[in-house]
């Protein structure tokens, strides 16, 4: 009988699928950074041409964050996942096939509708599958695997081009999607209480996150969304870390190479590269787990995510100054690494707040947060090289501009509040 009252752990599954999609999600996004030399010889662009490149993925990633949202609001996330999931594979297939900058743009866009409802639909996902205590760390869990995705991509990159062309090498990623979105489908339900594996005992953990069930065809507040202060705070947040985020996964191999004049072939720099993405990785997970434990004795889970959020984005932004003072290149990544890892201490809390303000309407709040976060990113990825050539390639002047993003983002945290329920 003791037996029979056990929970099940079928919920744990679901974060299951959602590191391997994390991992994926940045392996395909980041896999055109390192290829960027291979890339710029092949088709002849420049380097601001790229920017547009880049651009044109960040552009569209942002259009479509609300509308992938509000999909999986609809919908419900297995639909939406399968679909989107498979889109963007083919896209990066694709752009191993593009042969001049008009379409590489045209696929990069492409790629970026897809890939833009991920993350709000893992979101969804989460608030409709674990009770709200393990939002955070599940959260963090999934951004470590998608920042580790991205650090190791430069590696695994390297080692792909010693077997074939930076084109097949789109490909082979592009496969990764696609045996994850058949196996996602085949396993996950909408509803718990679909899922053969879920016992009565695991489904009563789950009564909170039931009530989320039926809001997915409401339509969406936007007047409250528009007027509620911590929603319009995490928008201004995210745009400002994410400014400076798309610089590490984008500007940086050529920041070590022309700046730090490191050679990119060799395996340390390949390690070095990824840095921030693993520290940040890191971050993700230990921000969740401290906020947990900091609540536990608090009470308050939003003024613990406040806490870290203020701590990490003034520690991200001190590690950038101190990376401008430093004249060893590995000195410099190492600071870089830290920024990452302060600047992803918020993560866990940031999505978290999606979730817990949005209730029922978790995809479309995340949706519209990394909306407005990739904005940010687009705005960065165009001004880095225009920056650049306004400072005559004064890379310091470039890092100031990015550490007065993070000062802005502390002062967001100071007065974002989890508990501002969107909707009753």
């Amino acid at each position: 009988m003791e037996a029979t009252l056990r929970p099940s752990r079928t919920r744990y599954g679901v974060i299951v699928f959602a590191v391997l999609l994390g991992i994926i999600h940045y392996i395909d996004r980041v896999c055109i950074s390192k290829s960027q030399t291979l890339i710029e010889k092949d088709l002849g662009l420049t380097e601001t041409q790229m920017g547009y490149v880049f651009a044109a993925f960040s552009v569209a990633y942002a259009m479509f964050e609300i509308p992938g949202g509000w999909l999986g609001d609809k919908w419900g996330p297995r639909r939406v996942l399968l679909r989107i999931v498979m889109f963007w594979s083919v896209f990066t297939a694709a752009t191993g096939y593009a042969w001049n900058l008009a379409s590489m743009i045209v696929c990069r866009f492409l790629f970026g509708a897809g890939e833009a409802g991920g993350f709000p639909n893992i979101a969804k996902m989460f608030s409709l599958w674990l009770p709200q205590r393990e939002h955070g760390v599940a959260q963090g869990i999934t951004w470590m695997a998608a920042r580790w995705g991205g650090a190791l991509t430069p590696l695994l990159v390297v080692w792909i081009l010693g077997f074939v062309s930076w084109r097949h090498t789109f490909v082979i990623f592009a496969m990764l999607g696609v045996v994850w979105a058949v196996a996602f489908y085949l396993w996950f339900r909408d509803n718990p209480k679909d899922h053969k594996g879920v016992n009565a005992a695991e489904l009563a953990l789950l009564a909170d996150a039931q009530k989320n069930m039926d809001g997915g065809h409401a339509k969406i507040p936007w007047k409250r969304l528009l007027t509620n202060r911590s929603v319009l705070l995490l928008w201004v947040y995210y745009f400002c870390i994410t400014y400076v985020w798309y610089f590490y996964i984008t500007w940086l191999p050529k920041y070590m190479e022309f700046e730090l004049k490191m050679d990119m072939k060799a395996p340390l720099s390949s390690i070095l590269n990824g840095l921030p993405l693993f520290l940040g990785g890191i971050g993700c997970v230990l921000g969740g787990i401290v906020a947990r434990r900091m609540a536990a004795k608090s009470g308050r889970l939003s003024r613990a995510r406040r806490q870290i959020g203020v701590l990490g984005m003034l520690g991200a932004g001190g590690m950038i100054v101190l990376a401008t003072t430093m004249h060893n290149p590995v000195f410099v990544m190492v600071s870089m690494g830290l920024a990452g890892f302060f600047n992803d201490l918020s993560m866990p809390g940031a999505w978290g707040a999606c979730m817990d303000v949005g209730g029922k309407l978790a995809g479309s709040v995340s949706g519209s947060m990394n909306m407005i976060g990739n904005a940010g990113g687009a705005v960065g990825i165009v001004a880095i090289p225009w920056l650049l050539n306004l400072t005559n390639r004064n890379w310091d002047q470039v890092m100031w501009i990015s550490a007065s993003f993070y000062i802005v983002a502390a002062l967001c945290w100071a007065f974002i509040d989890s508990d501002e329920k969107l909707v009753e």
